[in-house]
């Protein structure tokens, strides 16, 4: 049987095109400019492939041998961060979906006050501080594991969860933590790889957190360094050119060809692409751990 199409079936699908292209096209513009020679792309005219291919843009950026460090730093906290903070916030979304808890309307009220006020950033830099989590590690990890959103979310979803299941368990002789890790967390695989999803990419695009909490260069993430690093090319190649013009000499800038707009593109493709190739494995349970998370209960 022939399938007909109406005009707004046809509309409809050339505007989700559309949508679509215009969300994917920046990421193969910028793909092909990272690719293509700094000064050549200066001619302009680049818009899908790139015109004079080379990897000197990459070179330069990970000529210092310090970038391998940054991404250590990176992938730790990304992955210690998410662990923790998707552990801690279940154990608490669990607790405060349970009716009977006493106070109860307290530690969510409790929680739920600092998304309101916040006290700056100078006395949470002086909290940091007293703490002893400046310079470390940690400054990563311990500010971030807890957030009101990811916990409502949280909390919706495992209160649709039928009561029963959790009854005929202790039936069987199952406790709070046996029922919590065999029946709760098993069911809630959505809602956690969604929430998974969210802190990850917080912890992997973070780049404040290094430039003002953390002034020991091996414990700086990769997106304060490539930040660093495109901030001193872009302050050589002025520099460079200011001489040119004074001297009428010509400064080595580098690796043959590169410009700050050509290593831009190129440390932009280095930060966003671990985070592509990790999002269509989570993507499929996106979606409904949102939903699922957000309407039930």
């Amino acid at each position: 049987m022939k399938r007909r199409f109406s005009v707004f079936t046809i509309l409809n699908y050339a505007a989700l095109a559309l949508v679509g292209f215009s969300m994917v096209y920046p990421f193969i513009y910028i793909l092909a400019y990272s690719l293509n020679d700094g000064k050549d792309s200066l001619l302009g005219s680049l818009y899908f492939l790139p015109r004079k291919w080379t990897l000197d843009n990459y070179a330069e950026v990970f000529e210092n041998a310090r970038i391998w460090q940054a991404y250590k730093i990176t992938l730790l906290r990304t992955l210690i961060g998410t662990f923790l903070h998707v552990g801690l916030s279940t154990l608490m979304a669990y607790a405060l979906s349970k009716k009977a808890l006493p106070g109860r309307s307290f530690f969510s009220f409790y929680i739920f006050l600092p998304t309101i006020f916040s006290a700056g950033f100078i006395p949470f830099f002086i909290t940091l501080q007293k703490l002893h989590l400046i310079n470390t590690f940690w400054v990563y990890v311990i500010p971030m594991l807890f957030s009101f959103m990811h916990i409502v979310i949280l909390r919706t979803f495992l209160q649709g969860i039928p009561e029963e299941l959790e009854e005929s368990a202790r039936i069987d002789g199952y406790g709070d933590f046996q029922i919590f890790a065999r029946i709760i967390l098993p069911l809630s695989g959505p809602v956690l790889a969604t929430i998974s999803l969210f802190i990850g990419v917080t912890h992997w695009n973070d780049w404040f957190s290094g430039a003002y909490y953390v002034s020991n260069k091996d414990l700086i993430p990769v997106q304060t360094m490539l930040q660093e690093m495109l901030t001193q090319a872009e302050a050589f190649s002025s520099s460079a050119q200011r001489a040119a013009q004074q001297g009428g000499q010509t400064v080595n800038t580098g690796v043959q060809g590169s410009t700050p707009e050509s290593l831009r593109m190129a440390l932009l493709v280095i930060t966003v692409f671990p985070i592509l190739c990790v999002y269509p494995f989570l993507q499929r349970f996106f979606v409904k751990g949102v939903m699922i998370g957000s309407v039930k209960g």
